[in-house]
């Protein structure tokens, strides 16, 4: 859970969120230390290489489904998101990335 600006998001939201939008291969999203909000919501677009959707192609499908408070200020496109070996998302190495 993120707690920004005295709001719980929960990321898993975000993240099935973007199961409908073409290109998207995986996501993850995360909290970072923000001196104003507590936390700055953060989203990891894991896309196609040959054509995924822009940052600004998905935060505005994002702001279509979603409460605003709940679009991440940040969203970052890659196109090979780090996993476990278990092939799990390892969303503790894309938030050191913050630190």
């Amino acid at each position: 859970m993120v707690i920004s600006a005295g709001v719980n998001i929960y990321p898993v939201e975000i993240e099935h969120c973007l199961t409908g939008l073409p290109g998207v291969r995986d996501a993850a999203a995360f909290g970072i230390p923000d001196p104003d909000l507590g936390e700055r919501l953060v989203l990891h677009v894991d896309t196609d290489p040959d054509g995924g959707p822009s940052t600004e192609e998905v935060s505005e499908f994002l702001r279509e489904r979603l409460a605003g408070y709940k679009v991440p200020q940040l969203v970052v496109i890659d196109h090979e998101l780090p996993r476990e070996e278990s092939g799990k998302l390892f969303k503790r190495r894309i938030r050191e990335t913050y630190r």
